[in-house]
């Protein structure tokens, strides 16, 4: 998929239609060329070790991908987004029974969400993390029943959508929405300038 009528400027390792959204929002032409691949938690891995490897794997993943196919080079970006609460990343829902246990634990409290990213451009890496904080207002059994049949909570980090329905429950946010949707647009500005410059 292709945004804007021009070459691709970057390639994205994702499939996700909220990170579409947000660099088609943000004006950043790109492709995308998901990477697939399986994500898991190594043991003893931190979280913010974890969301960092992650997505420096998907942009070497796809950029191996573009350099085996032949395709243009333009800079790979990969990016990783996960809830953590009291130092667990919460993943995604297995399931309506986890997805609401989930939901239960976030009520009434304020969570962390890191959101990494990886350029890899002409063999440099550029990396960044956001961490934001999330505070969830108190949930009853009836709301998180309601958010849960709605459909939007089952393939979320953390089983929520801050640009959706769950947008009602969140009190506060400390940090970076965009982040919190699934890419830290501010971060991706900044590395897009230096790698501007080294090209200038």
């Amino acid at each position: 998929m292709k945004n804007g009528n021009s070459a691709a400027k970057i390639y994205l390792a994702s499939a996700s239609p909220r990170r579409h959204d947000l660099l088609g929002h943000y004006g950043l032409e790109f492709e995308a060329l998901p990477s697939n691949l399986l994500e898991v938690h190594q043991k003893n891995e931190a979280p913010v070790d974890y969301v960092t490897r992650v997505a420096h794997d998907k942009a070497e993943f796809v950029a191996k991908l573009v350099k085996e196919r032949g395709l243009p080079e333009y800079p790979v970006l990969g990016a990783d987004t996960e809830v953590v609460l009291d130092g667990e990343i919460l993943g995604k829902p297995g399931g309506r029974d986890h997805g609401m246990d989930m939901l239960r634990r976030l009520s009434d409290r304020t969570h962390e969400v890191l959101s990494a990213i990886c350029v890899l451009d002409r063999g440099k890496e550029y990396t960044a993390l956001n961490t934001s904080l999330v505070t969830f207002t108190s949930i009853t059994e009836e709301e998180i029943a309601q958010y849960w049949e709605s459909g939007e909570p089952a393939d979320k980090a953390g089983a929520y959508a801050i640009q959706g329905r769950a947008g009602g429950f969140i009190t506060k946010l400390e940090g970076s929405y965009s982040a919190v949707m699934g890419l830290p647009l501010y971060e991706l500005a900044e590395i897009m300038k230096k790698i501007r410059r080294q090209s200038a």
